[in-house]
C-alpha cells in the first residue's frame, strides 16, 4: 500500500491495496483520512455490496429511511432527492443541522459527466490554522446557526409561501464558529446552511461568514476531483467543505453514497 498526497495541504491516493479486508489496510486508511481529510482510490470496482461492506469497516453506516446506499444524481427517474441535489453546488458540509454529524462520507463513481461534474474539497482545519492571529481571536467564542432555509436560499433566492413552510419544519442547529474537538484539533463549522452569527446584526453577520468561506476555500486549502469511472473517493465530513462543480442536468453523471456515522457531536 502506498500513498501520494494530492496537494500540499490536504488530500491522498492510496494504491497498491491487494484486499479491503486487511486491517492494517482499513487502520492506514483512518489515519490518512484522519490527518489529510480527502481519500482517493482508483480501480476498486465496487459494487453496492462491497461498498457497504467496505463502508462498514470505516464505522458505523447510517441507513436513512433504511437505505445503506444513496444514488446521487440530478435525474429524478434516479433519485427522488434531485431537486435538493442543486444545492450541492455550493459549498457545505453536511449535517450541521444535527446534533452530531456523520464522521465520513465515501461517493462511488458509476457514471461521470463528459463536461465538469468534478467534486472541490476545502480543509478547514488548514483554513483555520492558516488565519492570522488577530482573526482567531476575532472569531474566538463566536456561535452559528445552521439552517436548512439558508442553504436552499442559495439555490431558490425568492421561495414560495410554500417552500419556505416546507424549509421551516426541520429544525436549525446552533454551534461554534471554530469547532475545538476532543483531540484539541481545530476546525470552522461554516458552509451553505450558516444562517447568522447569534447577537450580530445581519448584515455584519454575513459579511463575516462570506469573509470567512472566501479565506477557507482559496486553492492553496482545496482539492479538486476530476471524476474517473470506478473512483472511490472518502472524506472527513466534519471538516472538509465539499461542493459539486456545474455539470449538464441532463448528464449521466451518478454516484452512489454510503455515510460513516459520527460519535463526536458539535460543539
Amino acid at each position: 500500500m502506498q500513498t501520494t498526497a494530492l496537494t500540499p495541504a490536504m488530500g491522498v491516493q492510496v494504491t497498491g491495496i491487494d484486499s479491503l479486508d486487511d486491517e492494517v489496510v482499513i487502520g492506514r486508511c483512518l489515519e490518512a483520512l484522519k490527518w489529510r481529510g480527502v481519500l482517493l482510490i482508483r480501480g476498486l470496482h465496487l459494487d453496492d455490496d462491497a461498498q457497504v461492506a467496505f463502508s462498514k469497516k470505516l464505522g458505523p453506516v447510517l441507513a436513512p429511511a433504511g437505505r445503506e446506499v444513496f444514488v446521487v444524481s440530478l435525474d429524478p427517474a434516479k433519485s427522488r432527492s434531485a431537486e435538493y441535489l442543486k444545492g450541492t453546488f455550493n459549498w457545505h458540509i453536511d449535517d450541521t443541522t444535527n446534533d452530531i454529524p456523520a464522521k465520513a462520507t465515501m461517493l462511488t463513481a458509476r457514471h461521470v459527466a463528459m463536461v465538469g461534474g468534478g467534486t472541490e474539497f476545502a480543509s478547514t482545519y488548514a483554513a483555520y490554522e492558516n488565519l492570522p492571529e488577530q482573526d482567531r481571536k476575532r472569531y474566538e467564542g463566536l456561535r452559528v446557526v445552521h439552517s436548512f432555509e439558508a442553504a436552499q436560499r442559495l439555490v431558490h433566492p425568492d421561495p414560495s409561501d410554500e417552500q419556505l413552510a416546507a424549509w421551516r419544519q426541520l429544525p436549525t442547529h446552533e454551534s461554534s464558529l471554530v469547532w475545538q474537538r476532543r483531540d484539541g484539533r481545530r476546525s470552522l463549522v461554516i458552509g451553505a446552511t450558516a444562517d447568522h452569527i447569534v447577537g450580530m446584526r445581519p448584515e455584519e453577520s454575513r459579511e463575516l461568514l462570506d469573509e470567512l468561506l472566501a479565506w477557507s476555500t482559496q486553492e492553496r486549502f482545496s482539492y479538486v476531483h476530476d471524476w474517473e469511472p470506478d473512483d472511490v473517493v472518502i472524506w472527513d465530513n466534519t471538516g472538509m467543505l465539499h461542493r459539486a462543480l456545474p455539470y449538464d442536468p441532463s448528464s449521466e453523471r451518478t454516484m452512489h453514497r454510503t455515510t460513516i456515522a459520527g460519535d463526536e457531536a458539535w460543539a
